[in-house]
């Protein structure tokens, strides 16, 4: 593991960051469907909990203490008519309703089920239409740093850390013999390479698709564990599926631009087969190449969501049924599917990273035909 490869492995995560964040804010993993009035009745509301903590945020909720809620605030980044407006977004007072009223830079914001909204000239609350949503406002181009793009950058300055503390390590030993962080990355780039580049992709191939694949890889994996640390509000990245569009599409590009002519003849004209065949079957392998990419992209997105909403829904029976008895077995199920997600967090990974070089394979693959 060379300093080159190091680098390309830093430019994939940059690139996959920088194309998602923009939309990140657009997309949230599931819609929000009930209205605050159960929260205004101090009723629970397990949807709206559950809806609300695996969607994207303003800021990191930690913790309620009585009346006083306590979170960690990210700049709010709009631009308006008036140009460039930022603040932070502990000015909404922790409000997801659009009652409050920020103003800012010569406009008047709300937030309003996590997204941000512009009240027309000349008003100052928001309203509602029939659907339940924000009538007398204008959307301005949100590009504020939200909690999962806050997250993005920092498990990119992890994983940074990682490997270059890892180079230095190597730099230093004799004989290249791993030590301390290097000895836990070597056995991972090992068994990418061994396992999963060079049975998918072959020994000649192989090398040029390391760096994409140690990116996903260790890119994935990381912010699914920190999917699951709850101080954090579970930033839920991988289950965001503006995320998981933004990989798969990246896989997609790479075996479009990897396919050899072998590759494009197998699926606008399948050799060895009667002309007829061929006709009914184009169709079908053009289809194909798109629904690989978007398998990979709801794969992850669902396998990850449904794993925090199953916990959050098992937490959330100790208040459905308002007593501390099913403490103990709603906790110790938890647990139990805590474990189970922590294995989940590295099977997802491989399984993105194994079918990436799957379809990198078959795209460069070299057929006979006799």
């Amino acid at each position: 593991m060379n300093l080159s490869a190091i680098r390309t492995l830093f430019l994939g995560i940059f690139l996959v960051t920088s194309f998602a964040s923009y939309s990140q804010n657009e997309s949230s993993a599931l819609e929000e469907t009930l209205l605050e009035e159960n929260e205004k009745e101090n009723k629970f509301d397990p949807k709206s909990m559950i809806m609300h903590h695996v969607k994207d945020a303003y800021g990191f909720h930690i913790i309620d203490i009585g009346e006083k809620k306590y979170s960690i605030s990210l700049p709010i980044i709009l631009w308006t008519d008036n140009g460039l407006t930022t603040f932070m977004s502990s000015a909404f007072d922790h409000d997801y309703y659009g009652n409050v009223v920020v103003e800012s830079n010569g406009g008047k914001f709300v937030n309003y089920k996590e997204k941000i909204y512009q009240l027309n000239p000349g008003e100052d609350t928001l309203v509602k239409g029939e659907d339940g949503y924000p009538a007398n406002t204008t959307k301005p181009l949100d590009i504020s740093i939200t909690k999962n793009v806050f997250m993005m950058w920092v498990s990119m300055l992890v994983l940074f850390l990682i490997f270059i503390g890892a180079a230095r390590k190597y730099k230093k030993s004799e004989n290249f013999i791993p030590k301390g962080i290097a000895s836990f990355v070597e056995p991972l780039v090992l068994f990418i390479r061994d396992e999963v580049a060079i049975p998918m992709i072959g020994e000649k191939k192989y090398a040029r698709y390391m760096p994409y694949l140690l990116t996903v890889f260790f890119f994935i994996w990381l912010n699914n564990i920190f999917g699951l640390i709850p101080i954090i509000n579970g930033a839920n990245l991988t289950g965001n599926i503006a995320f998981t569009l933004t990989m798969a599409t990246f896989t997609f590009i790479i075996t479009t631009f990897s396919g050899n002519k072998s590759y494009w003849k197998h699926i606008f004209w399948m050799p060895g087969v009667p002309v007829p065949m061929k006709i009914f079957l184009m169709p079908i392998e053009i289809v194909g190449m798109f629904t690989k990419p978007i398998s990979l992209m709801i794969r992850l997105f669902a396998n990850i969501t449904a794993g925090h909403i199953i916990i959050l829904a098992l937490m959330s029976l100790i208040f459905i049924f308002n007593t501390v008895a099913i403490a103990p077995v709603s906790v110790a199920f938890s647990l139990f599917i805590i474990v189970i997600e922590i294995v989940v967090t590295a099977i997802q990974a491989y399984i993105f990273t194994i079918l990436s070089a799957l379809y990198f394979g078959m795209a460069t693959e070299e057929h006979e035909h006799h």
